[in-house]
This record gives C-alpha cells, structure tokens and sequence, in this order.
C-alpha cells in the first residue's frame, strides 16, 4: 500500500529544517552534556537527573526521526501570484465569516504537516480547509463538523 505524501509550503519546509537542524546541532549536544554531568555523579542507577537527561534524548531522536520522515514523505508547494480569480488553493490566506455569528475568522491553508490553529493554519484534510478549497470570494460554504453543520461566507483570498 503507498503511503499518502504531506504537503508543506516553503515556510512551513523552512520551520521544519530549522527545528530539525536545532534538534541536532543544539539539543542533542545539550542532552549529552547533562547525561556526562550525571555521570559524574556517580551511581546512575539511583540518579534521576541521569533518568530525566536519558529521557530527553529519547524524546529528541524520536523528534528528529518523526522530523526527517515527514521532510522525506512531503511535496513542497510553491507559492504563485495567483490567477487573480480569488478561488482557495493550498497556500492561500483566506478570510470566513461564520454566518451564524457574524466573525470573520482568518487562516492559511497547508497541508497536515504543518497544520497548527494556534497560528492561523489549518489543513486542507480538516473539515474547514476541505470544505472551502476550489471555492471563491463571495461563496457560500457548509462545513460539516461532528455538531452539525456550518455555514462560511468566503470574504478574502490572499
């Protein structure tokens, strides 16, 4: 069975370079160092910052394994000017307006890989992002969630 690739846009390729070259270059030398200091100590079998330190570079390489895969398992898109159509493609900034409240709400749209609500991205697999891709400015959009069924104006494409 073929794996399904990720999409990452350029900045979204970037952040994930860079956590990925921190990890490396910085954290693991650091996690090294606290696990040399605990060895100092002494005794680790009784040595919870040995434990703790340990713990932290498990986490680390399992971070960095995750990391690399889904660099080695992503497109990259890039970034167009646009056709001028106002119609939503992965990449896009977009401005809803939820109909029932009346806000506006803004998110870009990326691929799950990089899909992060606390900074405005959704992905285009979750129900928001699905719903709206291939649509245009002046749309008007249903969103099925698990609570029902919501309804978006498209006010801006970027």
């Amino acid at each position: 069975m073929a794996e399904k690739r990720s999409i990452l846009t350029e900045e979204g390729l970037k952040k994930i370079e860079q956590q990925l070259e921190n990890l490396k270059s910085v954290r693991r030398i650091e996690v090294a160092q606290r696990i040399k200091q605990a060895i100092d100590f002494g005794d680790i079998s009784e040595n919870s910052e040995y434990d703790d330190a340990k713990n932290e570079q498990a986490f680390i390489e399992g971070e960095i394994l995750r990391l690399e895969k889904v660099l080695r398992e992503s497109d990259v898109i890039h970034k167009t000017q646009g056709d001028g159509s106002g119609i939503i493609h992965l990449g896009n900034k977009v401005v809803i307006c939820d109909l029932e409240y009346g806000e506006n709400e803004s998110y870009t749209i990326v691929g799950s890989a990089e899909a992060d609500v606390m900074e405005g991205k959704i992905s285009n697999e979750s129900p928001v992002g699905a719903a709206i891709l291939g649509h245009k400015i002046g749309d008007i959009v249903d969103v099925n969630v698990p609570a029902g069924v919501l309804k978006y104006k498209i006010v801006e494409v970027k």
